[in-house]
């Protein structure tokens, strides 16, 4: 039907639909030859904390998955290539009342149709600082941290999410917005969030893979149908930015319950064909998969060293890694 007589009734190509990214991972990886799928967390209850005051009065916080940039690391710059030398792997905090470069070369955003070259587009400080100025919300919280996106969901929830517990409950945080990039950043703010609900304090997620955030179960999400690596936004557009951060505190402030999904109504562009591209096998050469599968092995032997002299107690890794 929509193929067929979409012109007539106005429907939208039937490629206009979220990125199925769980299944796009799992043959894009079983073609590379890595044969156990990758099991993303799945839950069947979700915590909800409702705003225990007006958010004009709640202290929030952000929650990040970009990496503060490191010299010396390779280029982590807009259009860098996949760069697992820039990883972190223990949660970081920064002062909201400075500026910070960080980078998401770490990790699989959607490098054919977007750059990462405006920060505000994956971390919304300065936006949440001028929403807080206007009234918006209550006061920015004096720290925001980094989360590592780490395919361990033990290690995510024992350690990671832990310790974001710890340091937001240090700042007397109400809330917290966590902001997602790759994929399995998306499991890994999903998990946080559930910690932080469930320890009191609400969140939204701000994201661009539905169906993994919505697979893991989360209280609040803002959707917005943009390439991996937008979550806050259109890069060099300040009023989408603006716009998908008022989303993000209207769902924070009125989700009546757990699981509430809100779709930002904002448009990548006037084609939908970019969704056709992030890791589909239907269109990437033998040449490629075999080139991409070698590329692959080499970040992972250098992730993997990275991780060992990171953290010696938590080095194991699992065969294959579907960031």
């Amino acid at each position: 039907m929509t193929s067929a007589h979409g012109d007539r009734f106005g429907f939208a190509s039937a490629d206009d639909a979220p990125i199925p990214y769980m299944q796009r991972i799992r043959d894009y990886y079983l073609a590379l030859g890595y044969g156990e799928p990758y099991s993303w967390a799945h839950y069947a209850t979700v915590p909800f904390q409702p705003l225990q005051k007006p958010l004009k009065h709640c202290r929030v916080t952000i929650v990040t998955t970009a990496a503060p940039y490191q010299p010396g690391k390779g280029d982590q710059g807009p259009g860098a290539a996949y760069n697992a030398a820039a990883k972190f792997y223990t949660v970081y905090s920064g002062d909201t009342s400075q500026d910070h470069d960080l980078r998401i070369s770490h990790v699989a955003i959607d490098r054919k149709h977007t750059t990462a070259e405006d920060s505000g587009t994956y971390f919304p400080l300065p936006e949440m600082r001028r929403a807080a100025e206007r009234g918006r919300s209550g006061p920015v919280a004096r720290r925001f941290h980094g989360l590592p996106t780490n395919r361990s969901q033990r290690t995510t929830l024992e350690v990671d999410c832990a310790e974001i517990v710890t340091r937001c409950r240090s700042d007397a945080v109400d809330a917290a917005i966590l902001v997602a990039n790759c994929p399995v950043c998306h499991q890994s703010v999903s998990l946080a969030a559930r910690a932080l609900e469930t320890n009191g304090i609400a969140t939204v997620v701000m994201g661009c893979a539905k169906d993994i955030v919505e697979f893991v179960g989360v209280p609040r999400f803002l959707f917005s149908d943009f390439p991996l690596g937008n979550a806050a936004g259109r890069p060099n557009d300040l009023a989408s930015q603006a716009a998908t951060l008022q989303l993000a505190l209207d769902v924070l402030e009125r989700a009546p319950a757990a699981r509430t999904t809100v779709q930002s109504p904002l448009v990548w562009g006037a084609s939908p064909d970019w969704k056709l591209d992030y890791q589909n096998v239907d269109r990437i050469s033998a040449e490629d998969i075999a080139r991409r599968r070698a590329e692959f092995d080499k970040a992972k032997a250098l992730a993997r060293t990275l991780r060992e002299n990171a953290k010696p107690d938590q080095a194991a890794v699992p065969r294959h890694d579907p960031l």
